[in-house]
């Protein structure tokens, strides 16, 4: 099933997060290699939103409890939302469309 997970980041996010970045971006890319991370990418200054693929949350619980971006205080809050995806060749419950 299709998830988003949406990090609210903190006011001084842009100001602090080159110190974290290098080992944010290579937990993101160990997601990828394992086939649970489809896209990710900054919504402008107030976050972040994250595509994964996965069975159920527990990668996606797992991804933000090592997240050097959470554990430095970068992150506010963050949802983890279940995605019906219909729509897309990629959708994980395809309508048909006439």
């Amino acid at each position: 099933m299709h998830y988003l997970l949406i990090y609210e980041a903190a006011a001084d996010y842009m100001v602090r997060r080159d110190e974290f970045r290098k080992e944010h971006l290579a937990l993101a890319k160990a997601a990828e290699d394992r086939g649970e991370l489809i896209l990710a990418g900054a919504l402008g200054t107030q976050g972040s939103a994250f595509l994964f693929l996965t069975q159920g949350v527990a990668p996606i619980e797992e991804f933000v409890k090592n997240d050097p971006y959470v554990k430095g205080g970068l992150i506010l809050s963050y949802k983890i939302l279940p995605w019906t995806t219909v729509v897309g060749k990629d959708a994980q419950n395809p309508i048909k469309l006439s």
